[in-house]
């Protein structure tokens, strides 16, 4: 038993296996799970036990032992070695009688274990086994580096690996290659997001606005949509014999330029918008679409609607809802209480102020009627039908010529003239008309005036302030008055160049408005009793029916005159 008690064991936990000779006999360890992922079968076993003189054993139980993978020594047999009987020297038989004491064992001398030098089939991984054939002893650190070295192992050995592998008869990884790293694909990213789109504007108070749905991602003009992060170069690799594993390098990828936008003049790697608009993101290209199309109405299930561009929308603009763009807004529908704001409006259903919409435009407003609404354009409102109780202002010109051509009630002003069919009604109804003075100029005009009254009152209340402050010695000031009095200071001088430019402004508008001297109202029908005329500032109210006439001011008085086609 003395050979089975001096016997190392076998594997370890990174085998997945474990062979332990002891006194009472060979036990077996099966991990659960094998260090370093080395798998071994039972005929693995198998040969492991034959070749340490291991025949005596359950086959059923050992194929038991290695399926349940336990993890706890279990007993295989009783007997580790087929035993030999040892020839008996003459006259020591027996209990050694005659001797005087037993006859001393000679010690048997260990033959170290065959090296195994494994290298796999990409040169990136070498393993180390024991053969126990030539015998069970364990190597040195010195002789395993000299096995691998004269399999011309150069590179990557893992000497914490190699000096705890010569401790047991376990294999282990001796040796790893340094894998290559390929280089970075370059990639677009992306400075906007479109999943934001539809979710509804969350105000500073943590309200939701189910009026603003973000359903579109706009940009302006010099944004900046994308960037590309360019591709890296590979780090190359190196085998366990030595050899130069090549890295691939990272692909390049084209910027995004779809319509609407370029790269950046100054940097090739950003993606800029050309001008304003959608952002349309079709993953090869990043467009700008100045034309939005809106194939419902707006309303609930769109919200308010503001857009750098023209805008087209198939339904109406319900009450209560904003549509804002910078081009042109065109809309199939009505506007039926709400608000439109672009450069060119254009309504084919009309508009339904309900006392609360309003239509501006920085050129022309085209509407086929009007009704309760506030329509207010720079240049020209053209209403194909009617226009009832409405308040209608245009910088030029009103028209209200085709269909019923009828204009009644309300308030209309034009720069220069209006027009209709019909204007006031048989029933009298007060028809206020004013022409010969822009009204988006007069407004205009207006607002200055009032801002720079109260920028004069707040220059001259700093001024005497500053004056006050002057006598006192500043010095004996705490900072925070001598900061305040430093603002106003600082204050001063800028207000003071706004009021000079504000009088200049005011000083042209104030001329244009008195050289607005040609102001007509044109009936190519009827001109009720109940109208009331403003031309040039001259007051002029209808008394009797006036048909197919020319309304405007000569010398001092509103003269009428035969309609001017």
């Amino acid at each position: 038993m003395a050979e089975q008690e001096n016997r190392p064991p076998v594997g370890g936990k990174e085998a997945g296996y474990l062979f332990e000779f002891r006194e009472d006999g060979v036990y077996l360890t099966v991990f659960p799970e094998a260090a370093d992922g080395v798998l071994f079968e039972l005929s693995d076993i198998r040969q492991i036990l034959q070749e340490h003189g291991v025949v005596d054993y359950d086959i059923v139980n050992l194929a038991r032992m290695v399926r349940e993978a336990s993890g706890q020594p279990q007993k295989l047999t009783d007997s580790s070695i087929a035993q030999e009987e040892e020839p008996v020297a003459e006259g020591t038989e027996g209990s050694g009688e005659g001797t005087g004491e037993e006859a001393a064992e000679p010690e048997e001398e260990i033959t170290p274990a065959g090296l195994i030098v494994e290298i796999s089939r990409d040169r990136m991984r070498v393993t180390v086994r024991y053969d126990t054939k030539k015998g069970t002893g364990l190597p040195t650190v010195e002789e395993v580096v000299e096995a691998l070295a004269s399999n011309q192992v150069v590179y990557g050995y893992k000497m914490p690996n190699i000096q705890k592998g010569v401790k047991a008869l376990s294999p282990f990884v001796a040796a790893e290659g340094l894998k290559p790293q390929n280089g970075e694909n370059a990639r677009i990213e992306r400075k906007f997001s479109l999943g934001v789109k539809g979710r509804p504007v969350v105000n500073e108070y943590d309200r939701v606005d189910y009026k603003n749905l973000n359903l579109f991602v706009l940009a302006k003009k010099g944004d900046i949509l994308a960037v590309r992060i360019p591709q890296t170069q590979g780090i190359p690799g190196k085998d366990v014999l030595g050899r130069e594993i090549a890295a691939k390098n990272g692909r390049p990828v084209p910027l995004p330029v779809g319509k609407g936008t370029a790269a950046k003049p100054d940097d090739e790697d950003v993606l800029i918008a050309t001008q304003d608009g959608q952002i349309v993101d079709s993953d090869r290209k990043i467009s700008i679409d100045p034309h939005l199309v809106i194939k419902s109405s707006v309303g609930v299930g769109t919200g308010n609607i503001k857009f750098d561009g023209s805008v087209e929308i198939r339904g109406n603009v319900e009450a209560g809802f904003e549509v804002e763009a910078t081009g042109d807004i065109e809309i199939k529908g009505l506007v039926s209480g709400g608000n439109v704001s672009g450069r060119n409006v254009f309504i084919s259903g009309g508009v339904n102020g309900m006392n609360r919409g309003r239509v501006t435009a920085e050129e022309d407003v085209r509407a086929a009627f009007a009704e309760n609404a506030d329509i207010e354009a720079g240049r020209d409102v053209y209403i194909s039908d009617v226009a009832l109780h409405s308040n209608i202002r245009a910088g030029k010109h009103v028209y209200v010529e085709e269909r019923r051509g009828q204009l009644t009630g309300g308030m209309t002003a034009a720069g220069e003239e209006i027009r209709a069919k019909v204007i006031g009604n048989q029933a009298c109804v007060v028809t206020r008309l004013s022409v010969g003075i822009n009204p988006s100029l007069q407004k205009k005009y207006a607002e200055s005036c009032k801002e720079y009254k109260e920028g004069k009152k707040r220059l001259t209340q700093i001024t005497q302030m500053l004056n006050t402050l002057g006598k006192i010695d500043v010095s004996k000031l705490p900072p925070q008055r001598i900061e305040q009095i430093n603002a106003l200071t600082r204050s001063q001088f800028p207000l003071a160049g706004k009021l000079k430019r504000q009088e200049a402004e005011i000083a042209a508008m104030s001329e244009e408005l008195q050289h607005m001297e040609n102001g007509r109202v044109l009936a190519s029908g009827v001109i009720y009793p109940g109208v009331r005329l403003a031309i040039n500032s001259i007051m002029k109210n209808i008394q009797s029916e006036l048909k197919f006439c020319t309304l405007l001011v000569k010398g001092d008085e509103v003269a009428i005159e035969a309609y001017d086609a």
